[in-house]
C-alpha cells in the first residue's frame, strides 16, 4: 500500500504525500548516499578534508576528476552525489563570491556563502518543472570569525559541524568521528589530519591510493596534498597501528 501511495505522490516535486513527505527530495538524498564518501574535521587552527577518489580509467586524465572545489581564496567544498549537479552549484556559488567581493569590497563570510548555496538547493524543491540537486556538500573556510565547517543537503537545510561525513557509508564514518573527536584532538593539527584520514580509511577499500586530502588554515589558501604526501601519511598511520597492535599482543603474552 505504501508503495502505491508513494508512486502517486513522487511524480511532482511540489506535492506533499499525506504523511508529510516530499518524495523527490528523499530520492535526491538517496542519490547522495550512493556518492563517494567525503569527510571533514575542524580543528582550532586547521580544517582537514578527505574524499574517496573513484578509480579513473587507464587513459583518463585524473586531474579533471575533482571532488574538492575552491569557491574563493578562503572557502572550499567537498561534495557527494551527482558530479554534474555539483559543477552547476559550484559555478553559481563562485560567481556569487566574486559578485559579493565587487559590491562589498570584502570576501564573503563562510556562513553567508553556505546560506546562499542552501537557498539555491531549497528553491529547487519548491518549484515545478525542476528537480532537486542530487548533492550534499561540506563547506569549509575561514573569515574574521575563525574557521567554519558547514554541511548542506538537497532539501536546503544547513548546519555547522565540528566534524562530519557525507556520501556512501557516511553513518559509519560519522560514528567513528563521534567516538574519536575531542577538544584535545582539535588543538593538534597532526591529530586532526590523523582523525580525518583514519575515518576515511574505515570505509575506503585499497587504502591511501583511493583517497584525496586537502587542508586549510586561517590566512592560507587550500592546500591539496600530492599523492606522495597521502601515501607517506597513510604508510605512517599503518606503521603506527601495527606497532600499537604489536604492543598490545606482547602485553597480553607477558
Amino acid at each position: 500500500a505504501s508503495l502505491a501511495m508513494s508512486s502517486r505522490y513522487d511524480r511532482a516535486i511540489t506535492v506533499f504525500s499525506p504523511d508529510g513527505h516530499l518524495f523527490q527530495v528523499e530520492y535526491a538524498l538517496e542519490a547522495v548516499r550512493k556518492g563517494t564518501t567525503a569527510v571533514a574535521v575542524k580543528g582550532d587552527n586547521i580544517i582537514v578534508l578527505g574524499v574517496e577518489k573513484k578509480s579513473t580509467a587507464k587513459l583518463q586524465e585524473p586531474r579533471t576528476v575533482r571532488k574538492i572545489h575552491v569557491l574563493d581564496d578562503h572557502v572550499c567544498l567537498a561534495f557527494a552525489g551527482l558530479t554534474a549537479d555539483a559543477r552547476v552549484l559550484v559555478n553559481r556559488t563562485r560567481v556569487e563570491c566574486q559578485s559579493f567581493r565587487l559590491t562589498m569590497e570584502d570576501p564573503v563570510s563562510v556562513a553567508y556563502i553556505t546560506r546562499y548555496m542552501a537557498g539555491i538547493q531549497q528553491k529547487y524543491t519548491q518549484s515545478g518543472g525542476m528537480r532537486p540537486f542530487g548533492i550534499s556538500t561540506l563547506v569549509c573556510g575561514y573569515d574574521r570569525h575563525g574557521l567554519h565547517l558547514y554541511q548542506t543537503d538537497p532539501s536546503g537545510t544547513f548546519y555547522a559541524w565540528k566534524a562530519n561525513a557525507i556520501g556512501k557509508n557516511s553513518k559509519t564514518v560519522r560514528e567513528y568521528l563521534e567516538k574519536n573527536y575531542t577538544d584535545d584532538v582539535a588543538k593538534e593539527e597532526k591529530e586532526c589530519m590523523k582523525l580525518a584520514v583514519k575515518a576515511l580509511l574505515e570505509v575506503v577499500e585499497s587504502g591511501g591510493r583511493n583517497i584525496e586530502v586537502a587542508t586549510m588554515r586561517p590566512g592560507e589558501p587550500l592546500k591539496l596534498w600530492t599523492d606522495e604526501e597521502v601515501d607517506t601519511f597513510v604508510t605512517a598511520l599503518e606503521a603506527e597501528k601495527a606497532a600499537a597492535e604489536a604492543a598490545v599482543a606482547s602485553g597480553a603474552t607477558a
